[in-house]
C-alpha cells in the first residue's frame, strides 16, 4: 500500500496547476478509500514545485489592482484570489506530510478534506478567470504566501494557530465585502463562486481550531494564552478589525482568542 507521506510529497512537488488539482483531488480521495497507509517516513520539501507562471513577486512590487468594478479589476482581484487557492492546497497537503505522525487519522481525515476542497476553488476561480478572457499565470503573484509555513515548518501548534486561525480566519472577515463587491458589478458568477468558498472556508478554520484545541488539551495549555504567545511570535502584523464574528463563531474561533 502506498505510504500517505510519499503520496503528499509528491503532490508537493507537482508544478503544473492543473495535476496538482487532480493529484490533491485524488489523494483526498484515495485516502477516504483507505487506498492509502497512514505512515510518514517522506521527508516533506521546504518549499513546494511552482509553475513558471505567475511570476512571483514581494508585496511592494505587486501592481495595484485598483477600487473599482472594471472588468480587468475584477479579473485581477479573482487571480489574486485564485494563486491563494492554488497556495492553500499545499499548506493543506503539508500540514498532513509533515505533522500527521503527531495526530489521529482523523486529523488527516480533515486536512486532506480541506485540500481536495482548496483543489476545486482553484479550479472554479481558474475556469472563471478563463470565462474573461484571462487565465491563472496571466499575471504577477504575492511571493509571501508560503512565508507562514516556513514560519511554523517545526511546530504543529504554530501552524494551526496561524494560517487556519489568523490566514484562513481573515478571509472570513474579507469575503462577504468581496461576494458585494463583485455583486454591485453585476458579476453574479464570481459572487457565486466566492459564496461556495466562504461556506468551505468557515469548516477549514473550524478544522484548524478544533485540533489546536486537541493539541492544547494533550498538555493542559491554556488555549487561548497559548494562541496569543504563537500569534506574536510567528505572525508579523496585528489582527485588525473588521471581524466576521458569526462566522468567526461557526468556526469555533470565539472573539477570546482575537478581541
Amino acid at each position: 500500500m502506498v505510504e500517505l507521506g510519499q503520496a503528499i510529497r509528491e503532490a508537493l512537488l507537482t508544478a503544473s496547476p492543473a495535476e496538482k488539482v487532480r493529484r490533491a483531488r485524488a489523494l483526498a480521495r484515495h485516502w477516504r478509500m483507505g487506498m492509502l497507509d497512514h505512515r510518514f517516513s517522506a521527508v516533506m520539501p521546504d518549499r513546494p514545485a511552482r509553475p513558471a507562471r505567475p511570476e512571483l513577486l514581494p508585496p511592494n512590487q505587486m501592481p495595484k489592482r485598483g477600487k473599482g468594478g472594471s472588468e480587468r479589476g475584477r479579473i485581477a482581484l479573482l487571480h489574486a484570489l485564485a494563486h491563494i487557492e492554488f497556495v492553500a492546497i499545499d499548506l493543506a497537503l503539508d500540514i498532513v506530510g509533515r505533522f500527521g505522525r503527531d495526530f489521529p487519522q482523523s486529523f488527516a481525515d480533515d486536512w486532506l478534506r480541506v485540500a481536495g476542497d482548496e483543489a476545486i476553488h482553484f479550479a472554479l476561480l481558474d475556469r472563471r478567470l478563463k470565462a474573461l478572457g484571462s487565465h491563472y499565470g496571466a499575471l504577477p503573484a504575492h511571493i509571501g504566501l508560503w512565508e507562514s509555513a516556513t514560519e511554523t515548518a517545526f511546530d504543529a501548534r504554530a501552524r494551526l494557530a496561524i494560517v487556519p486561525m489568523v490566514l484562513e480566519a481573515r478571509g472570513l472577515d474579507i469575503t462577504p465585502m468581496t461576494i458585494e463587491r463583485f455583486r454591485n458589478a453585476g458579476d453574479e458568477a464570481s459572487a457565486r463562486i466566492l459564496t461556495r468558498i466562504m461556506t468551505d472556508e468557515i469548516r477549514h478554520v473550524g478544522a484548524g481550531t478544533k485540533w489546536f484545541l486537541w493539541s492544547c488539551s494533550r498538555d493542559d495549555s491554556n488555549a487561548v494564552e497559548t494562541w496569543k504567545v504563537l500569534v506574536k511570535r510567528h505572525f508579523r502584523g496585528e489582527l485588525k478589525p473588521p471581524f466576521n464574528d458569526s462566522a468567526r463563531a461557526s468556526a469555533g474561533l470565539t472573539q477570546e482568542f482575537y478581541k
